[in-house]
C-alpha cells in the first residue's frame, strides 16, 4: 500500500467526507442489494459499541445519536432487502433475520445500558451479525462476480472497525464476554489483510486506492489507542479516540464499498 497520508491533516477535510453513510431509498441493482446486506452487518456491530459507550459515559450525547440512527437504518434497510430477496433461500434469511433484530433491539431499548446485561446483549448481536453475514454472501455468490466479492469484503471492513470497537469498550467495562481480547485481535488482523487486498485488487480505481489510504491512516491511529487498554492514565480520552475513529474509518470504507458497487 502507498505510504500514510501526513500524520494532522483534518479527517473530514482530507476528502470531503461530510455526510456518513449516504443510503439511497431502495435497492437498485445486486451490488447496492450486497452492499446494503453488508452494511446490516456492521450496524449490528455499531449498535452495540454505541449501547457499551452510553453505559460508560463515552461521548454520550454521540453515542446516543449513533445508536438510534443505527436502528432506524437497520429497519429501514430490512425492509428494502426483505422486498428485493430474489430467491427463496435469501427470503428466508430475511425473514431469520427479522426475528432475531426483534430480540436484539428489545434488548437495546429496553432499560438503560447496565453492565449486568453486557453478555445479553453481545449474545443477540452476534446472531443478528451471522445472519445479515449470511444474506450478503448469498447476495455475493448470486453475483458470482469479482467485484460482488469486493463489495462484500469491503463492507466487512465497516463491520470489523465496529467489532473490534465493540471487544475493546467490553473489556474496558469490565463485562465477562467470552474471549473478547482474542476477538478483538481477530478482528485486527481481519482488516489488515483485507485492506491490503482491497488496494490491489485489478479493479481498485485511483479513488479507490486513496480512500483506502486514509482508511489506512485511521487505521494506525485507531490501533495506538487499542493497544494501550490496560493503561489507566488518560483511559477516558482513548476510550473517546476509540469510538471517535471507529466512526472515521467506517465513514471511509463506507465510501470505498459504494464505489467499488459502482463499478457494475
Amino acid at each position: 500500500m502507498t505510504p500514510l497520508l501526513t500524520p494532522g491533516v483534518p479527517f473530514a477535510l482530507s476528502l470531503g467526507l461530510t455526510t456518513p453513510l449516504t443510503v439511497q431509498a431502495q435497492v437498485t441493482s445486486l451490488n447496492d442489494a450486497i452492499n446494503k446486506a453488508g452494511r446490516q452487518r456492521m450496524l449490528s456491530q455499531r449498535m452495540a459499541k454505541a449501547w457499551l459507550a452510553l453505559g460508560q459515559g463515552i461521548d454520550a450525547r454521540r453515542a446516543d445519536k449513533v445508536l438510534g440512527d443505527s436502528m432506524a437504518l437497520f429497519d429501514r434497510q430490512l425492509v428494502e432487502l426483505k422486498s428485493y430477496a430474489p430467491t427463496p433461500d435469501i427470503r428466508s434469511t430475511y425473514q431469520s433475520l427479522e426475528a432475531a433484530w426483534s430480540d436484539y433491539k428489545a434488548a437495546l431499548v429496553g432499560q438503560s445500558p447496565d453492565r449486568s446485561a453486557t453478555g445479553l446483549v453481545l449474545g443477540l448481536d452476534s446472531k443478528v451479525l451471522k445472519l445479515a453475514h449470511q444474506g450478503t454472501v448469498q447476495l455475493e455468490q448470486l453475483s458470482g462476480k469479482p467485484v460482488g466479492k469486493l463489495v462484500n469484503v469491503a463492507g466487512r471492513q465497516r463491520m470489523l472497525s465496529q467489532r473490534t470497537a465493540k471487544f475493546y469498550l467490553s473489556q474496558r467495562w469490565g463485562a465477562q464476554v467470552a474471549d473478547a481480547p482474542g476477538e478483538m485481535e481477530k478482528a485486527r488482523q481481519e482488516f489488515r489483510s483485507a485492506l491490503n487486498l482491497l488496494y490491489v485488487a485489478p479493479q481498485a480505481t485511483p479513488t479507490i486506492r486513496e480512500h483506502l489510504t486514509l482508511a489506512e491512516q485511521q487505521w494506525v491511529f485507531f490501533e495506538n489507542a487499542l493497544s494501550r487498554l490496560q493503561e489507566p492514565a488518560g483511559a477516558q480520552r482513548r476510550a473517546e479516540e476509540v469510538f471517535s475513529t471507529s466512526e472515521n474509518i467506517l465513514m471511509v470504507m463506507d465510501k470505498v464499498t459504494g464505489l467499488y458497487a459502482q463499478l457494475g
